[in-house]
């Protein structure tokens, strides 16, 4: 595999893209980033198959967050049980984890558009199967089977972005990107409070599944019309070996981890993650021999020499821990524990949804050009500063605390979110070659997601593991207070790891700007590979 600095961005937008939005022949030398490359039908065909997907991811991540908001309405309608809960919001995690290499590179090898289609259905149909769910145990497999579903979908959005748009497109695209995840991390609580508040035809939660019914089909109907097909320009083969030692140490760390806390922690369950370590280590060994026998490996492992991309999925791996923590308990202590209405806990998110999509905007195209990694690193201590100014306002001011009394801590934490976001993502792709984005969107968004259920799995012990199964009611509240501050200390912990690993981060990401010349091949600098500007000094 050629290396990111012998490949031209040029060459491989011209390679990865087979769609008919792509007017050139594909060996035309022509610069991308000329206006008559991006002018006229073509240029307004790839807008509007970007609105196409970001909806698509859009709606996955308000998916994740819309369940935190509507657990107690499924507790009382099912009589779920805190293990359901937790599978209700882990297994979706957990499936989606497990496929998204393979997801990613189904795509390359099948083309983008087309697994996009197919993940794009079969979220909406799994979605339906949600909505309709007669107990806990259907809601649970039916949720499974969405986190499979958008395993699909999810890889192709960042590689249909990356194959479509020049690179000096792309920082304003990846603007664009950060903002949607800000927005959908909490508009999913604010929309699902309102859906189950306003208890459409007495469905109580089910309409925060069945609204995705409707988005679903247009985005399959639009999607078919608008997106071009692209692919890996060399025929790749599915590594089937690959798939199962992935899918099968993920399962072997996750459930464990899952159902430890109900099961007591039995001895099989550490025997199992300790395992894990060993299948991920024989994963590495079969993937090396599987590319230098075929070439058709399901990790690209090459792209680990990528300095930008390895940092980059490591600080995604806590990021996702941090995530996947915060805001399941989050949703815990403004419901069970303060006893919200689910309206009132989900519009108390506004002020953190706001503040994330306000400073992913500006990071990428104003901030990180100028300042480079340390505005990611600035991210990492702001969101440090706004948890622990919330867990002095959790005890201060206990069971009584307002919404307006958490603004100020939401409005710290959500800037400090949007200023990582949206450049991470554009820092670790920006040195990938195009017929390996599939692979490396996989592999981002699982180890984030893997992140995110490893978070998931560790509310078992930083938030139940404190409270009993067995409080009495006037206990319940100052339980769940305490329970809320132990664990964002550990969000707190996990943030300071963030801050350390972004020193592997190139000093100066490299960023796509407009009217740039990003689609020369990057020339290399002392300390950083990937970036054609000079380094920032101390």
């Amino acid at each position: 595999m050629p290396s990111s600095e012998s490949l031209p961005a040029t060459a491989a937008v011209r390679t990865a893209s087979t769609g008919p939005a792509t007017p050139q022949d594909p060996t035309d030398p022509a610069d991308p980033a000329d206006p008559a490359d991006t002018a006229g039908p073509a240029d307004r065909r790839r807008w509007f198959a970007l609105a196409i997907v970001m909806t698509a991811a859009f709606m996955d991540l308000v998916d994740v967050t819309i369940v935190n908001i509507a657990i107690p309405s499924i507790t009382r309608d099912t009589g779920a049980s805190f293990t359901s809960i937790q599978w209700i919001t882990a297994g979706y995690a957990l499936a989606f984890a497990a496929g998204l290499i393979t997801g990613g590179r189904l795509g390359d090898i099948y083309g983008r558009k087309r697994l996009f289609l197919i993940g794009i259905g079969g979220f909406t149909i799994a979605s339906a199967l949600c909505g309709f769910a007669v107990n806990p145990e259907m809601l649970v497999a039916s949720r499974i089977l969405q986190g499979g579903m958008a395993a699909l979908m999810v890889p192709q959005v960042l590689s249909i972005v990356h194959t479509t748009f020049p690179a000096h497109e792309r920082g304003k695209v990846f603007g664009l990107f950060g903002a949607i995840v800000g927005l959908g991390a909490v508009s999913g609580p604010l929309l699902g409070a309102l859906l189950t508040e306003w208890n459409f035809f007495g469905l109580e939660w089910r309409p925060i599944f069945l609204i995705n019914l409707p988005v679903g089909i247009a985005g399959l109907v639009l999607g078919r019309m608008f997106i071009s097909e692209s692919k890996a320009p060399k025929a790749l083969r599915l590594d089937l070996a690959g798939v199962a030692l992935v899918t099968l140490g993920l399962l072997m760390l996750l459930y464990p981890l899952t159902r430890g806390r109900e099961l007591g922690w039995p001895l099989w369950g550490h025997v199992s993650m300790a395992a894990s370590l060993l299948v991920f280590a024989a994963l590495v060994v079969f993937e090396r021999r599987k590319a230098s026998r075929d070439g058709s490996p399901l990790i690209e492992l090459s792209l680990f020499r990528v300095k930008s991309f390895a940092a980059g999925t490591a600080v995604q791996l806590t990021f996702g821990v941090a995530l996947g923590i915060f805001f399941l308990v989050w949703t815990l202590y403004l419901q069970m524990g303060l006893g919200w209405s689910a309206l009132r806990a989900g519009s108390t998110g506004i002020p953190f949804s706001i503040a994330v999509s306000c400073a992913a905007g500006v990071s990428v195209q104003k901030l990180v050009p100028r300042f480079g990694r340390k505005v990611l690193q600035t991210g990492a201590l702001l969101m440090i500063a706004g948890l622990l100014l919330y867990i002095w306002e959790a005890g201060r001011y206990g069971l009584d605390i307002s919404p307006w009394q958490m603004a100020l801590p939401l409005v710290v934490m959500g800037v400090g979110m949007g200023l990582i976001v949206a450049p991470l993502t554009d820092a670790v792709l920006s040195g990938v070659p195009k017929e390996h984005s599939g692979s490396a969107s996989g592999l981002i968004n699982t180890v984030q997601q893997m992140g995110t259920a490893l978070g998931l799995g560790l509310v078992s012990v930083v938030f139940f593991g404190s409270i009993s199964d067995r409080l009495p009611p006037e206990a319940m509240g100052p339980a769940f207070v305490d329970a809320f501050q132990q664990s964002l200390w550990w969000v707190a912990g996990v943030l300071a790891v963030i801050f350390l690993v972004m020193f592997a981060l190139p000093a100066r990401p490299r960023v796509h700007l407009e009217g740039g010349e990003d689609d020369m091949p990057p020339a290399r600098t002392q300390g950083d590979t990937l970036s054609k500007e000079p380094a920032l000094t101390s």
